[in-house]
C-alpha cells in the first residue's frame, strides 16, 4: 500500500484534532474529487512500519482525538490490508480515541452486504472503526455548509451502533 500524505494536526476530517492518513489508490474517480492525484495506487510513498510508528507517536499526544482514514479509498481491498495493523494497534494502545473512515462505498450495500461477506479484512477493519463517512462525492450535491463531508448524499455513520442493530445508524455527536 502507498500513501499520499499523513497530516498530524487535521481539524477538517473528523471531530477534534486528528491524525489523518491519506491512502493512495481509488477506483471511484469522483468528478470534482479534492484529491484526484491519489487515485493512482502507486502515488506517494510506501506505507510501512515507520509510518505506523509515526502515527502512533502522534496519537500519544493528549490533544489528538483520533485517526481519520481518507484517500484515495481506504476500503479498496489492497488498502485494507495495509491499514489493518495500524487500526488494530491504535485501538489496543488508545481505546479511548476514535477512528473515522471516509469511503466512496456505501456502508450498508457495499461494505456490510458485500465486502464484509467476501473479505475477512473488511470485517476486521470495521470492528475497529467508529465512524464511517460513506458515499461517493457528488459534485452537483456539493455543500460547503456540511460538517465533515463534501456532498449532501454522504452520510456520517456510527459503525458500532449500526453493526449492533444491523441497520444504518447515523452519527449525531457533531
Amino acid at each position: 500500500m502507498h500513501y499520499a500524505d499523513i497530516k498530524t494536526a487535521d481539524v477538517a476530517n473528523g471531530k477534534g484534532v486528528r491524525v489523518s492518513v491519506f491512502v493512495s489508490g481509488c477506483n471511484h474517480h469522483c468528478k470534482g474529487c479534492f484529491n484526484s492525484e491519489a487515485w493512482d495506487f502507486n502515488y506517494g510513498k510506501e506505507f510501512n512500519q515507520e509510518c505506523i510508528d509515526k502515527v502512533m507517536k502522534e496519537l500519544d499526544k493528549p490533544y489528538i482525538k483520533g485517526i481519520s482514514l481518507l484517500g484515495g479509498e481506504p476500503l479498496e481491498f489492497k488498502n485494507q490490508e495495509g491499514l489493518l495493523p495500524l487500526v488494530k494497534m491504535a485501538k489496543q494502545k488508545h481505546p479511548e480515541k476514535d477512528i473515522w473512515c471516509y469511503t466512496g462505498f456505501t456502508f450498508d450495500k457495499d461494505v456490510m452486504d458485500n465486502m464484509c461477506k467476501v473479505n475477512q479484512n473488511t470485517k476486521d477493519l470495521m470492528s475497529y472503526i467508529d465512524v464511517v463517512v460513506d458515499g461517493k462525492f457528488e459534485e452537483d450535491k456539493k455543500d460547503l455548509k456540511l460538517k465533515f463531508r463534501g456532498s449532501s448524499n454522504q452520510r456520517i455513520i456510527n459503525v458500532k451502533e449500526s453493526l449492533k442493530s444491523n441497520k444504518v445508524i447515523e452519527y449525531n455527536d457533531i
